[in-house]
């Protein structure tokens, strides 16, 4: 079942206002499809996958990376089949090790043991998501504990020539390319003076369709945490003037909720991962997050209007480990059996009010804005016609993309959806009513 930016067959699209003119900032085409996508994979690989450390000093040897059966096919059908629409690899971590025979670093794949030298993660990943029809998306830390250059003006020319070997056209369109803000001390005791500017312009130089993640986007923003929730009131819109990524960034709660009249449209990306911690460790075998779990990130991320980055590490061999593939298959499972049936019968709008008949129990309400013309409601409120006539069941601010309400269990022959406050006229695109039988509050 596709549940991406249009609901189930029987959801009836709502916008009324065909003809409304955009409100305030808007996505772009590659911002629409890339909020389209509602869940990613995060693959975390490098030599912390060996040594068991979540930040590398970059003074590990090459061949440490050695992993006995890489198989990126697996990944690939293993994200897929879970439900994914796209992967991001760590290509280099903050350690500076490259997965790729990059021209500007002696610290990568080509000088280890692994393969003979001949190895390219990138290449093998790219080409296997190519063949499923899978996103293929690059972590490029400009941190980087091993390159001599790092803390000099130098560097900065040395990681616009690191990008363009990732993005030049060797490894096929990159859907995301993704920054982190991170800024320490290199080899030389040295920290460096970033230039974004030019780092994003490379980016677009060479991949002008991808959507740069980063605190201050500019195509997509960081939650503002590692747990797996957006804030309730999530705008997809941020004010960037002043910040910059990492030290320099919005507040928490900026990134958490966006900014409301926002002058940017830059949506949040919820990245979490399915263990504790981002790299494999055999350890944590046991610590695999539980299907209830991942529904309530789903329904904290995906449901509050950000997109889902869910970290699933490749084990020593280079592998998905077989608990956290399963694990996947049953977080999709579950989110098929949940989402199965729509229960939304008949809709009928009155004003700013939306009166939904119900075809059965629900406790999940699922609602949908037109984003393409910008994102609008600020405060709406849901009721229940029962035997007892109309009783409340939610007060909220923000939609979105989408926006799922967790309600309690409802028989009731109506819903009535009200916008109580919105930047501009209110356009509904979806309503849908659901049972979840499986994830309790």
């Amino acid at each position: 079942m596709n549940r991406s930016l249009v609901l189930a067959a029987a959801a009836v699209l709502l916008a009324a206002g065909c003809q409304e003119k955009p409100y305030g900032a808007v996505p772009s085409p590659q911002q629409l499809e890339w909020q389209r996508m509602e869940m990613n994979m995060f693959c975390h690989f490098g030599p912390n996958t060996f040594t068991g450390a979540e930040w590398g000093d970059g003074t590990e040897a090459e061949d440490l990376f050695n992993p006995t059966g890489l198989d990126c096919r697996q990944w690939v059908r293993t994200a897929k089949a879970a439900g994914f629409k796209g992967i991001i690899i760590t290509a280099k971590h903050h350690d500076g090790f490259c997965l790729w025979p990059s021209p500007v670093s002696a610290h990568t794949v080509r000088e280890s043991s692994w393969r003979g030298g001949q190895g390219d993660v990138l290449k093998e990943l790219s080409e296997a998501c190519a063949e499923e029809g899978i996103k293929f998306g690059v972590y490029i830390s400009p941190w980087d504990r091993n390159d001599p250059h790092y803390g000099t003006p130098a560097y900065n020319d040395v990681f616009v020539k690191t990008l363009e070997s990732v993005l030049g056209g060797t490894y096929g369109p990159v859907f995301e390319q993704w920054f982190d803000g991170a800024n320490g001390e290199g080899p030389n005791g040295k920290k460096q003076e970033y230039d974004w500017p030019l780092f994003n312009g490379t980016v677009f130089r060479h991949q002008p369709q991808a959507v740069i993640f980063s605190d201050v986007g500019p195509g997509c923003r960081w939650v503002g945490n590692e747990e797996g929730h957006a804030g309730r009131t999530n705008w997809g819109t941020l004010n960037t003037e002043g910040f910059t990524p990492g030290k320099g960034s919005p507040s928490l709660q900026s990134l958490n909720e966006g900014d409301r009249d926002g002058q940017a449209w830059i949506p949040a990306e919820t990245d979490v991962s399915i263990r504790p911690g981002w790299f494999w460790k055999e350890s944590e075998n046991d610590r695999v997050k539980s299907v209830p779990e991942l529904l309530k990130i789903y329904y904290e991320s995906v449901g509050r209007n950000s997109l889902l980055l869910l970290n699933v590490p490749p084990d020593t061999r280079g592998r998905i480990h077989e608990i956290d593939s399963v694990r996947l298959m049953e977080f999709r499972e579950a989110l098929d059996r949940i989402f199965a049936r729509d229960l939304a019968g008949k809709v009928s709008r009155k004003g700013n009010t939306w009166t939904v008949e119900a075809k059965g129990p629900f406790n999940r309400l699922v609602l949908q804005e037109d984003i393409a013309k910008g994102q609008r409601i600020a405060a709406f409120t849901v009721e229940a016609l029962t035997a007892e006539g109309w009783t409340p069941l939610a007060q909220e601010t923000t939609v979105g993309c989408k926006r799922i309400l967790l309600l309690p269990e409802c028989e009731a022959s109506q819903i009535r959806i009200t916008v109580t406050e919105s930047l501009a006229k209110p356009l509904l695109c979806g309503i849908g009513l659901y049972e979840d039988k499986i994830y309790h509050e």
